[in-house]
């Protein structure tokens, strides 16, 4: 009897031990459950000229009014740590130069060349190009590419928008809807980018060229103003301008400005561009060729949030640029002169002959004279039999450069992609090593406006 007593003992303390465990799993269960929910998701974007960072503020935004918890932020502050303890991740990417990342997110590039630990988490990429470029997509897919290897669960597959192409935004706001436990109607007032200005008439003023003589295509200043003579719109230093061609409405050609408002109108630098078969762009030909003085032409302004100055406006710069990219580092230095006492700048600038392409020569030896420029320094690249490009002459200030970045300088580059700003950017980082560059571009210190 004592033996049965016995038995029923251990059965029960055995039984009541069991509960305990059940109940503390369910509890630990639970409380997983609710880390998770808990957990903000990350919505990442890595953005060269300011769309995709457009695209993921909005994102977050319709996210969070749905009441779901979400943190925005560039891809460069995120790190494998903490992607391993996300639960969820967008990330909207563009891709610039050769199907490179922007320079933003360089940093975090790096860590795409080996595979993480990432099995909990969940991820959907938006990846933004233009099929005018190749590779097409190119940074967007290597972040998908890198994620699944990883380990990380996609919640839709990799989603490529061509031009900001409207049925692929519409898709993605389809994805989000999903996400947040909507009806795709409740988010049809809420659109991905914020409304761009509508295309206005402005009035030719002026053009005249700048290189008589050269060796090298003919490269034209033009002063607009708007056709209906109201004041002009306000835009800032590094911004763009979108040029509608009659010959090709659907494509508007992007320039940069190179004046600010304070000067009376928008100012732009443009060189005739000729093919391999002689003939002449369409877009240059109309801003050169086909209109006359006082006839009219439609644009818009676009904001380059990633080639304005913002935070960099009170610190040195280091300007950088060949060709026409003078034109938006021009209007940096336009805005730098209407301060009471600018930081110093330094200009470095290439083109092919002294005599005939030192575009605003007198312009800018007057802004040496008032202290707005510390250094110009320039390579002609036809004014001896070896060329020489602004490249060699950034390489030669190697001292200079370290010293200016130390005190806090921000190096902005402009003008042609090929040879140019791909010869800077290896001579950068062999003056001041990948982590620096990648660390500046992070920062914003490091900005890019390159075709």
């Amino acid at each position: 009897m004592m033996e049965q007593v016995r038995l029923i003992w251990a059965a029960g303390l055995g039984l009541a031990y069991s509960g305990v465990c059940v109940a503390a799993w369910y509890q630990w269960r639970r409380s997983r459950r609710s880390a998770s929910v808990a957990a903000p998701l990350l919505v990442a974007y890595a953005s060269q000229s300011g769309q995709a960072e457009a695209v993921a503020q909005q994102s977050a935004a319709t996210l969070q009014a749905a009441g779901l918890a979400v943190q925005c932020l560039p891809l460069a502050q995120l790190d494998v740590a903490a992607l391993q303890q996300a639960s969820r991740l967008l990330l909207v990417a563009s891709t610039t130069g050769e199907g490179e990342p922007p320079d933003m997110a360089r940093r975090f590039a790096a860590n795409l060349a080996t595979p993480a630990a990432l099995g909990e988490l969940q991820y959907a990429v938006l990846a933004l190009g233009d099929r005018r470029y190749t590779p097409f997509c190119a940074f967007g897919h290597a972040l998908d590419t890198w994620l699944a290897a990883s380990g990380a669960q996609p919640l839709y597959p990799c989603l490529e928008v061509d031009a900001l192409d409207d049925v692929a935004l519409a898709t993605w706001q389809h994805q989000l809807a999903e996400l947040a436990g909507l009806q795709d109607s409740a988010l049809a007032a809420q659109p991905l980018l914020p409304a761009a200005s509508p295309f206005a008439s402005w009035r030719l003023q002026e053009r005249r060229c700048l290189n008589e003589g050269s060796s090298g295509a003919a490269t034209y200043h033009l002063a607009l103003r708007p056709a209906d003579g109201g004041a002009l719109p306000q835009w800032q230093s590094g911004d763009l301008v979108e040029v509608q061609v009659p010959a090709e409405p659907g494509r508007p050609r992007e320039y940069s400005i190179a004046s600010i408002p304070a000067d009376g109108c928008l100012q732009l630098l443009v060189r005739v561009r000729v093919d391999g078969q002689g003939q002449l762009g369409l877009a240059s030909q109309h801003l050169t060729r086909d209109l006359a003085l006082g006839d009219t032409l439609s644009l818009r302004i676009r904001p380059h949030r990633r080639f304005r100055l913002a935070d960099n406006a009170t610190r040195p710069l280091i300007l950088i640029g060949n060709g026409t990219g003078l034109a938006g580092l021009r209007s940096h230095l336009r805005a730098r002169q209407q301060l009471a006492a600018p930081q110093p700048g330094w200009l470095l600038f290439g083109e092919r002959q002294a005599a005939h392409d030192f575009y605003y020569r007198h312009e800018l030896q007057a802004l040496q004279q008032q202290g707005v420029l510390q250094h110009v320094d320039t390579a002609f690249s036809r004014d001896q039999p070896q060329r020489r490009y602004v490249q060699h002459v950034l390489a030669e200030q190697a001292e200079r450069l370290q010293q200016w970045v130390a005190d806090g300088a921000a190096i902005y580059v402009c003008g042609s992609l090929a040879g140019m700003a791909s010869g800077v950017d290896a001579v950068l980082r062999q003056v001041l090593g990948e982590a620096v560059l990648d660390e500046l571009a992070a920062q914003g210190r490091y900005c890019r406006d390159v075709y």
